[in-house]
This record gives C-alpha cells, structure tokens and sequence, in this order.
C-alpha cells in the first residue's frame, strides 16, 4: 500500500495532512493506539529532522507499507554545503549516504563532497560604546540540539539519507 503524496512546505502547509495520511496507513494495517501514536510521531519527527537540518523545506511526504513493515519517505531539494550535507549524514543509522551504493555512485559522491563550499560566517566589529553594554551577556548563535534525530533513532528501526546533488530522499523504516 502506498499513501498519497503530500507537498509540504516551511509555512506549515502539508504537515497537518502528511500526519492524516500516516494515521490513514496504521488504520488500513490495523495498528493499535500505541503503534499508530509510535508511527505519527516518526513521522512528525522526520519532518521536523528535514527542516532543521535544512532550513527550508519544500518537501514530498509519503508512506509505503507492506504488512507490518511501513516506510516513511521524504523528498527535498535544498542548496547543500559542507555542514549541512554532514548534520544529513550524521542523522542516518549507517552513518553513510544511501545514494552512493555502487563504485561510479561513490565517485560521483566523491567530486560532488569535494565541489561543496563551506559554510561562512562574517565577522563584525562592534563599536566599543556597543560593545560595553553587551559586555558579560553570551550571545552564540542557536545551535541545532539533535532531539529529532534522538527520537528518529529511538523509536524507528533504520534511517536513511540519499544526498545527490541539492536532492535529498530520507527513509525511515520501523516494523511492527
């Protein structure tokens, strides 16, 4: 069986009908309360994983399932640097991109690894009156804190990440 599949985006559009779907597909394999609560929460943890990761999201969302074997899957394109390709990868349960499985995958993973840029952040003086007012506050930029991935690796059974180029395809796969 497979669900329809839902257009999301960073607006919030998509996301309240990706997580109907993933209650329509635990209904039609006949799972209980706790299954069914277990699966949505995947599912809205995944979603969530992508746009942290990401920053935006214009996202394809769908559910395949076969019995008790269900798979989330999730298409994104997103201009990719080296931190955000390595927080993707860093998120996968082999710790490997899925997309470089063969020998001419692995090279072309290779080059496009190597022709990514990093990212940059720009520096700016302060003016000293400025400065001194700030002075003993810590202002750090907020940092990703991997709840999302925590949860991912908790709760389902396999995750992975497929990177080509500026596309991104996330599987999360959870048998019950």
């Amino acid at each position: 069986m497979k669900t329809d599949i839902v257009q999301i985006d960073n607006f919030g559009n998509g996301f309240a009908e990706a997580l109907a779907q993933t209650k329509k597909a635990a209904q039609f394999r006949d799972l209980g309360p706790h299954e069914s609560a277990r699966l949505e929460l995947i599912a809205d943890e995944m979603l969530n994983l992508a746009r942290s990761i990401t920053g935006e999201l214009q996202a394809s969302f769908w559910i395949e399932s076969d019995a008790l074997h269900f798979a989330l899957n999730m298409t994104t394109k997103t201009v990719m640097d080296k931190e955000k390709r390595r927080l993707l990868i860093d998120s996968t349960t082999s710790r490997k991109n899925a997309a470089a499985n063969s020998f001419i995958s692995r090279l072309r993973d290779a080059f496009e690894e190597a022709m990514l840029s990093d990212t940059s952040t720009q520096l700016y003086e302060l003016p000293a009156d400025i400065q001194a007012d700030l002075a003993g506050r810590d202002f750090q930029s907020p940092e990703w804190d991997h709840y999302e991935q925590s949860v991912l690796f908790r709760l389902a059974d396999d995750v992975s990440i497929g990177i080509r180029g500026g596309m991104v395809s996330m599987t999360v796969t959870k048998n019950f």
